[in-house]
């Protein structure tokens, strides 16, 4: 195995004071403007072969030559932040009010930049390294706006990589898993439209307030119900609304948006359709037009068992601990977009046993973890540039 850290500690506190300013600028999906400015700026220090921006919205693209001929390994990263107001006493809190980067992206970050600093050093013996910086990730848009984008159409990666930190776990383990890794999820929206009327005169509208109630229950209920046990699935209603603040009216509109999950997109789809069929029957037995949307769709993440070996080799090679997961994940990673097309694997990196939860108001991607990050990806980068491309290395685009 090759050597795959040669970092020093300035190059590590150059890191930790990115990691600062990107927590600092957090944005929201699809507005990652100065993120991706910051981005940019350390790339081109990091003296890339090519550098692409703007690339399915806010993404940056770095590449890295080797000095012949073989497999291309993308390793891909998340630019956005989330809706959540930051409550911890950090020294560096977020600038944007209401926004903060409260799943750690802004530490994913930081640590490909540390990849690209080693790759800097030394480029690998053959093939090339592609670093991406990806929008959008928490609205499930980003990866596919990414592989929509034509100048990516040039890439046709043999390998595709992402770690996600993990807290619950202790720091720096490796989280591996075959098969999913982290299940599909889509939001479902059902608009419930009646009549207004006068709130004294009830029986001159059609008000949907007895429907939506009856959609919440039936929601809550339907995995126990329609999904056999072997095959996990969850509901979760997020937002309800009946017509509009008015004392005076009887409400003529109503909505219910819930969650779905599974961990395989054809339970997903499964569970989609007796969504669907539930909101327009219930509508019906009211009086009520429904229409139904679909918002926020992330495919489940497959990971390839090629991938997961190769990343235990390197995990050992690097001197971390790793452990293979019994089950998936709940939550959803739009990296699933990669996986369906590409030979790869998400895999987790623990945060710390008793660090704060993901999207908690007082966690914070630990600087600690910076360190084995890179490692862990550096060696990847590497390692992978020696593996065969076999013939099922990249799945064919549905």
């Amino acid at each position: 195995m090759h050597s795959v850290s040669q970092s020093t500690d300035h190059d590590r506190r150059s890191l930790t004071a990115l990691r600062h300013r990107l927590h600092q600028a957090a944005e929201l999906s699809r507005g990652e403007v100065t993120t991706a400015g910051l981005i940019e700026e350390f790339l081109r220090v990091a003296r890339p072969d090519g550098l692409l921006t703007r690339i399915g919205g806010y993404g940056v693209l770095a590449v890295y030559e080797g000095t012949a001929s073989g497999p291309t390994v993308l390793l891909r990263c998340e630019l956005d932040a989330l809706p959540i107001a930051e409550q911890s006493s950090c020294p560096h809190p977020s600038a944007t009010p209401g926004v903060s980067h409260k799943c750690g992206h802004d530490g994913h970050m930081a640590i490909l930049c540390g990849v690209a600093q080693e790759l800097a050093w030394r480029r690998r013996a053959n093939g090339r390294v592609v670093l991406l910086f990806q929008p959008a990730e928490e609205t499930g848009e980003g990866a596919s706006m990414v592989l929509d984008d034509a100048r990516f159409a040039g890439f046709h990666p043999d390998w595709v990589f992402a770690l996600h930190n993990l807290p619950g776990y202790p720091l720096g383990e490796v989280l591996l898993r075959s098969g999913p890794f982290a299940s599909g999820s889509r939001g479902i929206a059902i608009h419930l439209t009646g009549a207004t009327a006068h709130a004294a005169e009830p029986e001159r509208g059609q008000s949907p307030a007895l429907a939506v109630g009856a959609v919440i229950a039936a929601l809550s209920s339907l995995p126990q119900d329609r999904i056999p046990l072997h095959e996990a699935a969850k509901v979760t209603v997020i937002h309800v609304r009946v017509g509009e603040v008015a004392f005076g009216t009887t409400p003529g509109e109503g909505v219910v948006m819930a969650t779905m999950r599974a961990h395989t997109d054809r339970v997903l789809d499964e569970l989609e359709a007796h969504c669907r069929r539930l909101g327009s029957e219930i509508g019906r037995a009211h009086g009520l037009t429904a229409r139904i949307e679909i918002r926020e769709p992330f495919p489940a993440t497959v990971n390839s068992p090629d991938a997961v070996k190769l990343l235990r080799s390197v995990a050992d090679a690097v001197g971390l601990k790793n452990r293979f997961l019994d089950h998936p994940f709940a939550w959803s990673e739009d990296f699933g977009h990669f996986t369906s097309h590409y030979r790869g694997a998400l895999f987790g990196l623990g945060a710390g046993a008793e660090h704060p939860a993901l999207h908690h108001p007082f966690y914070e991607f630990p600087d600690t973890l910076l360190t084995p990050g890179i490692r862990l990806l550096h060696g990847i980068a590497l390692a992978a540039g020696g593996m065969d491309t076999q013939d099922d290395a990249r799945v064919e685009r549905s």
